[in-house]
């Protein structure tokens, strides 16, 4: 059998129908082509408004390519998705607080997350509201926080304050990054930034736990 040199126009071409046979590189490839878009900047706080209770793409990649096209408009980029995924979590928060038998349940079980259900009511039940952070910073399934924070009547406020802080330390981060750094830090983002939140939050804790056991 013949094989065929990367780069090839026959290897494009194989790559390219493989991405079209893969839904959910052709859900991203659709969200990263609003980029392009006169109205980005609704598709980006809808894309972050619908990730936070249903949807499986995270703004992130939007605001990357966003960003990475206008990096003088990096931190309005980050701004749009902090407003839309904040917004969402609160939808989400009222979807679990009304609807978790209807809705919720199912959505759960569409991303196969209800066996963490039982998981994420322990970390409500020892930090309450603030294990929202944990899933609107690292890159655990925000959705879960959100939906189960309703179902298990989690103070609102807190939890409010605590996906703003969380999710605007995730989209300023990546926007700071851009500004800085420019086109170079996009490799760098998509490939290490989940695994630098997930250090970075366990370090956090970590902290947190240190400063308690010494006081």
């Amino acid at each position: 059998m013949e094989k065929m040199t990367p780069g090839s126009p026959d290897a494009r071409e194989e790559n390219k129908t493989r991405r079209s046979s893969n839904p959910v590189r052709r859900l991203y490839d659709w969200v990263i082509s609003w980029a392009q878009h006169p109205n980005a900047a609704v598709a980006l706080f809808l894309l972050a408004f619908a990730e936070s209770s249903f949807f499986p793409i995270p703004p992130d990649v939007l605001l990357i390519t966003l960003a990475i096209a206008m990096p003088k408009k990096s931190f309005k980029w980050a701004a749009i998705a902090l407003a839309g995924s904040v917004t969402g979590g609160i939808a989400g928060y009222l979807l679990g607080l009304n609807f978790m038998a209807i809705i919720g349940d199912r959505i759960l079980d569409f991303y196969h997350l209800q066996s963490k259900y039982g998981e994420v009511q322990a970390l409500y039940r020892q930090y309450d509201a603030w294990a929202v952070a944990v899933g609107g910073f690292t890159p655990l399934p925000y959705k879960l926080f959100t939906i189960t924070a309703g179902a298990f009547r989690i103070n609102f406020i807190t939890f409010v304050i605590a996906s703003i802080i969380s999710r605007a330390g995730r989209f300023f981060l990546v926007a700071g990054f851009i500004y800085l750094f420019g086109p170079k830090v996009r490799y760098f983002l998509e490939k290490y930034f989940n695994l630098f939140t997930i250090i970075f939050t366990i370090l956090l804790i970590g902290g947190f736990i240190i400063i308690k056991w010494l006081l």
